[in-house]
């Protein structure tokens, strides 16, 4: 039996798990300090996210007497399908049990089927404002998808693979050169992350009025530990789209073997690359200004147009 486990592999995967679930709060909590600070705004305490969820973990949630199993079912499932796709993406180190099972499209996959169940419980409780995010959510996960995906063909045109962990390994081998496909990929995948987590200039996570919400109006009709696990698990997707980022265009200094050591200095450069993102993200979110929903769909066809531009760079000028 022993032979057959990759036990180093296991341990990875575990701590790389463990690792996205307690340090996501943290992470959120970051980027409303520094958004604040740049607001010139007392900002909230680095673990109020922490004491929020464990405020609504001792709530019994209340629920609307028109809503179904569904309604019950979707916090557990929002929250495990987004666990399992930590554990998809390398935080510390490659060497993971999941990479031979799972790649960047399962990824993508993943990310639609949280996506339809959350828009389903939305439509579950007939409200208004759920029915309203819920056709808001399906229009940009349909234009954000595409291209997310293109970002994801320009760095496997690059590394020939899919995998994520194959990908981290190629990149990290290769000589340290400007790509020109990469630049636009990597315009792309932030367009991507703003829109995708809820941030400016799409949406804004700190409003809740009814004409501009998107993510916020799919929440409303949760409380007690079913809200706590969809806000544990909105900021663990925003921790694995920023473990994305670094993982295909910053994967310098992640484990190639998991040993002691290594895993400990992949762990520092693991935060000093989550709070240089958390800081860049805050810069982003105050210089720019929210737009109409209506330029929404414009703004993702944009992200698009980048995708395909670095997957056509690559192919015309990198092969």
């Amino acid at each position: 039996m022993n032979s057959v486990i990759n036990w180093p592999a296991l341990v990875s995967q575990l701590l790389d798990i463990l690792l996205a679930l307690l340090l996501a709060p943290a992470y959120s909590g970051w980027l409303t300090c520094c958004r604040a600070r740049l607001q010139q705004r007392s900002a909230p305490s680095l673990w109020q996210p922490y004491w929020n969820l464990g405020k609504l973990m001792l709530k019994e949630p209340v629920i609307a007497d028109r809503a179904t199993a569904l309604f019950h079912l979707v916090p557990y499932l929002v929250f495990a399908a987004l666990t399992l796709a930590a554990g998809i993406v390398p935080l510390l180190t490659s060497q993971l049990i999941l990479a031979p099972m799972a790649d960047a499209i399962a990824l993508v996959g993943l990310f639609s089927l949280v996506r339809v169940f959350m828009a389903l419980a939305a439509m579950d409780t007939g409200t208004a404002f759920g029915s309203l995010g819920a056709r808001r959510e399906m229009l940009m996960g349909f234009l954000a998808e595409p291209a997310l995906l293109s970002v994801f063909f320009t760095v496997a045109l690059m590394t020939s693979s899919t995998s994520l962990a194959t990908i981290v390994q190629t990149l990290l081998h290769r000589p340290f050169e400007i790509y020109p496909s990469l630049a636009f990929a990597g315009v792309a995948f932030v367009m991507v992350f703003l829109a995708e987590n809820g941030r400016i200039p799409v949406d804004n996570p700190t409003t809740h009025l009814e004409l501009t919400m998107i993510h916020e109006a799919m929440l409303l009709e949760y409380s007690g530990r079913h809200l706590a696990l969809m806000e544990w698990g909105q900021s663990l997707k925003l921790l694995v789209y920023t473990a994305i980022g670094c993982a295909l265009f910053l994967p310098w200094g992640l484990a190639e073997s998991p040993s002691v050591a290594t895993l400990a200095l992949a762990f520092l450069l693991l935060l000093l690359k989550l709070l240089l993102a958390g800081v860049a993200i805050a810069v982003l979110e105050t210089a720019s200004a929210k737009l109409r929903i209506f330029r929404v769909p414009e703004y993702l066809g944009m992200a698009f147009i980048f995708g395909v531009l670095g997957m056509f760079v690559h192919v015309l000028l990198e092969t």
